[in-house]
């Protein structure tokens, strides 16, 4: 059974596009009011979900997190495809990164969308869509992305963050710090501040360990102290890519021990909660389509009470990635297996299987993954 997935009317897409449309005294999809400087933090990783279930150890967000204040990320719910879809303000079947390993099907291998960028996979032409900080370049409005400094010259930094000043500060405190100084010796601005902490402890020890906790009670206590210097003409979003759960070792599943899972299946790609297959080439597309329907009913068959199955064609139709280009649409798997159990999928081939140590994951479309906060502070507060 396929799920009838209502997306929100509120979207990742329109916050940092509103963001810089309120700095330009533009009316913006969130509503927000005319401002000089306006800052988006992107916690990678924090869901909506996660903030209710420790609201304790969160009290300046938790205060702020209602209904209104909890909108919908993307699919999948993945950094690589969530960061695109806040920094170009499209989906991404428009912008080009469907997920965290994709075919780059010119030279039939699957790329990493995070760190896996080379001279056949460049940043300004596989990430297809102007940035919102191009845009905001066409206004005069400066903007600066700030983050770790090893991620200053990173390929997927230069797809998603094009036409930003990268401002390089390794902890969370110094992240606020600079955007503080920049708000004070700016006279307008537009500021995206990335946050990998959270998603790091959710990976490594899972969002209900101390770790994590430890990490959300930092970055509470941060962006309260932020929020309290705003002036009148500041406005402050906080949101996410995704939301994580945890997923232990007994739960992960090894399809390829199933041979009818794997059966003309050339390439393995995708996210563990997320998987994405891609067929041997077909002779026609009549065939390609036929086995891609024949592979998807396999797995309904064994997998079907624990993960939705779709065929490219069926995940397409039913929006998941939003409109989907004709150059994007070799990317997305022939058959995608979205995990809505508390399940990961593995191939068990391959000799790396370091990725089966992580805890936190993330990718489906569950409420958990994909609804994400929207906090806001300053000029922006209701």
């Amino acid at each position: 059974m396929l799920p009838a997935r209502q997306f929100s009317a509120l979207r990742l897409a329109d916050v940092l596009t509103s963001s810089l449309e309120a700095v330009c005294a533009r009316q913006n999809p969130l509503g927000l009011p005319t401002v000089r400087k306006a800052v988006v933090i992107l916690a990678d990783g924090l869901g909506a979900s996660s903030i209710r279930a420790r609201s304790g150890h969160a009290r300046f967000l938790s205060s702020r997190l209602n209904k209104s204040s909890i909108i919908d990320g993307v699919f999948p719910a993945t950094t690589a495809a969530g960061i695109a879809t806040l920094t170009t303000g499209v989906e991404p079947g428009q912008h080009g990164l469907v997920g965290y390993q994709v075919l780059d099907g010119a030279r039939d291998r699957v790329v990493n969308q995070l760190t896996g960028w080379d001279g056949d996979m460049r940043p300004a032409t596989w990430q297809r869509e102007r940035t919102v900080f191009e845009r905001a370049a066409d206004e005069s409005v400066p903007s600066f992305a700030i983050g770790p400094k090893r991620f200053v010259a990173s390929g997927f930094t230069q797809a998603v963050l094009r036409g930003a000043r990268y401002v390089a500060a390794d902890t969370v405190a110094d992240r606020f710090a600079a955007a503080r100084s920049i708000l004070s010796e700016n006279p307008t601005a537009l500021i995206y501040l990335y946050v990998a902490e959270l998603d790091v402890a959710a990976h490594a020890h899972g969002w209900q360990s101390d770790r994590w906790l430890a990490q959300l009670e930092t970055l509470d206590s941060e962006v309260s102290r932020f929020a309290s210097t705003l002036r009148s003409d500041e406005g402050l979003l906080l949101t996410a890519d995704h939301g994580v759960i945890d997923v232990p070792s007994t739960r992960h599943v090894l399809f390829d021990t199933e041979p009818a899972l794997i059966s003309g299946v050339r390439h393995v790609a995708g996210d563990p909660r997320c998987v994405q297959l891609y067929l041997e080439p077909q002779q026609t597309a009549g065939s390609a389509s036929s086995a891609a329907d024949t592979l998807a009913d396999a797995w309904r068959e064994s997998q079907g009470d624990r993960a939705w199955i779709y065929t490219r064609a069926e995940a397409v139709a039913a929006g998941l990635y939003g409109r989907v280009a004709d150059e994007v649409l070799p990317r997305i798997g022939d058959v995608v297996i979205a995990a809505r159990k508390s399940i990961a999928y593995y191939d068990s081939r391959p000799a790396n299987q370091k990725a089966r140590g992580m805890i936190g994951q993330h990718g489906s479309l569950t409420d958990e993954e994909v609804r994400v906060p929207l906090i806001r502070a300053g000029a922006f507060s209701r």
